[in-house]
């Protein structure tokens, strides 16, 4: 059963996890390792997979790390574990299915927050190069994109 303090620290490491996607996107998405990431704004992949899913497995290794090590003696380091995975579920389901469709869910959203998501990645989305975008985040959008 998670205590108020479990239930914190998962709170507190989802919350986090969203700066560490905006600095991710930023600068490393969008710096060294741009030849992963290119893909996704240009369109260049044809299938299914781009070169972008790999970093899957870069986000997800960290929370399966903390979740593995905090059952050896169910330490603070699970409830971090499961904060860094719930964020990468809430990062697949806005992102790979909201956002981009990759399975048709919520096309016909009314939500304002859903929307502005939806308007400040496309906004992202229209620089294809490398530097001068905006909106890197996730969750936290500006507040411009709730008023169009």
């Amino acid at each position: 059963m998670l205590s108020m303090l479990s239930l914190l620290i998962v709170l507190a490491t989802f919350v986090f996890m969203e700066g560490v996607a905006w600095f991710s996107h930023k600068y490393i998405m969008h710096g060294l390792l741009w030849f992963l990431h290119k893909d996704h704004h240009t369109r260049e992949t044809k299938g299914v997979l781009e070169k972008n899913d790999y970093f899957f497995l870069l986000f997800a290794a960290p929370g399966i790390i903390c979740i593995v090590l905090g059952l050896e003696d169910f330490s603070y380091l699970i409830y971090i574990g499961l904060g860094i995975t719930l964020y990468g579920f809430a990062y697949f389901f806005i992102h790979d299915l909201f956002i981009h469709q990759r399975i048709k869910v919520l096309r016909k959203t009314k939500s304002k927050y859903f929307l502005a998501i939806r308007r400040a990645h496309k906004i992202h989305h229209k620089n294809r190069g490398r530097l001068d975008g905006e909106c890197f985040g996730m969750l936290w959008i500006p507040m411009k994109y709730f008023r169009s």
